[in-house]
């Protein structure tokens, strides 16, 4: 094999690599080529006693290398930042300090320190609220104010002080936080009850999700998008089921848009969206996930037992982290139910059709091919292992 065709197959796997965000060791993927290190990175690369660090700038994951690993090839550089490297893991970047404070409605413009983020073996025997929302946003200042009015009127009717809202603003240019915290003072909200999360550089949905709910103080949380297409007041249904369930039994209410397949919500959608659609619920049954006839509905609850066994492990922080997350509750059986909600369309969203139907497809083939090889294990991204050494 040439030397050029050795460069087109790892090109390729590079790009698989960085649109799957695929967590691997520099054994799955050891190549036996040794290149000067000096030569491999470029100025912003950093080099310490555990070797180099960087933060991909694309997938923002934080990719290491150990310092005995020669297996280090450079073989495309885009702009500073579209660095490929082998011989090395990818993992979800931990928050900077600054995403692990919030602000509130209390006119101070003051930074308060967020709860303390849940592993899989935090304690959560005394939640601090009944409801967690947690509200995933990118630019949403058009379309946020409609669900907070809906979810507030119906949070402050039957969850009177016993509530949070957890705004997640995931890299915005648009002033959403600071447009959060206005609505926030129109419903005349006590400080602390909605708390705005900016973090410093967009991740994607799931990585807001995620965030988010690995802060939430509630025993049940809820992740629900900013459009508010989903109507709110159906968080009774999966409060309902997750009630009915046993405290120890981890259990997840999953919002199911899949009643209203035939109505004229789903029927008046374009050809080339429905097509798609089909295409990806396909892919997911192929997959794996056969029970949940709709995987991708923005309105999920989730107990503390099945936080703790899901979200410290997430790899995925793009459209189709939803998969990762019922995958992740299939493999540790837990209960799960699909409850028929009411949904509308809403106009702005962030998807570009075309474009992230095949990154979703992408990440849903790689991410259950991740769990079946191993390569994903349920060790919080590898920190399990590293803090054991």
């Amino acid at each position: 094999m040439t030397h050029e065709t050795k460069r087109s197959w790892l090109y390729l796997l590079h790009k698989a690599v960085i649109i799957s965000r695929l967590q691997t060791s520099y054994k799955f993927l050891r190549l036996n080529f040794q290149y000067d290190l000096s030569q491999t990175f470029e100025t912003q690369d950093k080099k310490s006693e555990d070797g180099y660090k960087f933060t991909d700038s694309v997938t923002n994951y934080e990719i290491k290398f150990t310092s005995d690993i020669s297996e280090i090839i450079e073989f495309y550089n885009y702009n500073h930042t579209d660095i490929s490297t082998f011989g090395a893991y990818l993992e979800p970047r931990l928050p900077i300090e600054s995403e692990s404070t919030y602000k509130t409605n209390d006119q101070l413009n003051k930074s308060y320190q967020l709860s303390s983020r849940l592993s899989s073996t935090s304690s959560t025997s005394n939640p601090k609220y009944k409801v967690s929302v947690v509200i995933p946003c990118y630019n949403e200042t058009k379309r946020l104010g409609k669900m907070l009015d809906e979810s507030i009127e119906y949070l402050e009717k039957y969850h009177h002080n016993d509530y949070e809202i957890l705004i997640v603003d995931d890299g915005s240019s648009d002033g959403t936080s600071k447009y959060a915290i206005k609505l926030a003072n129109q419903h005349n909200l006590e400080p602390h009850i909605m708390k705005v999360i900016q973090l410093a550089k967009n991740r994607g949905k799931g990585g807001a999700v995620t965030h988010g709910i690995l802060h939430s103080q509630g025993k049940y949380s809820l992740f629900a998008d900013a459009d508010g297409a989903t109507q709110f007041s159906d968080i009774s249904k999966l409060l309902e089921f997750l009630e009915s369930t046993n405290s120890n039994e981890a259990a997840i209410a999953i919002g199911s848009r899949a009643h209203m397949v035939n109505t004229d919500a789903v029927v008046k959608r374009s050809m080339i969206r429905n097509f798609l659609m089909y295409g990806l619920h396909t892919l997911v049954y192929i997959f794996g996930i056969r029970k949940i006839q709709d995987t991708q509905c923005g309105f999920k609850m989730f107990n503390t037992k099945a936080i703790k066994g899901i979200f410290p492990h997430m790899h995925t922080e793009r459209w189709i982290f939803d998969v990762e997350v019922l995958l992740l509750g299939e493999l540790q059986n837990m209960k799960m139910k699909e409850v028929a909600v009411n949904w509308q369309e809403i106009d702005g969203s962030k998807i570009d059709i075309a474009r992230d139907s095949i990154e979703m497809a992408i990440d849903l083939v790689v991410t259950r091919l991740a769990y079946l090889f191993g390569i994903y294990k349920l060790d919080e991204c590898g920190r399990i292992d590293k803090k054991n050494q």
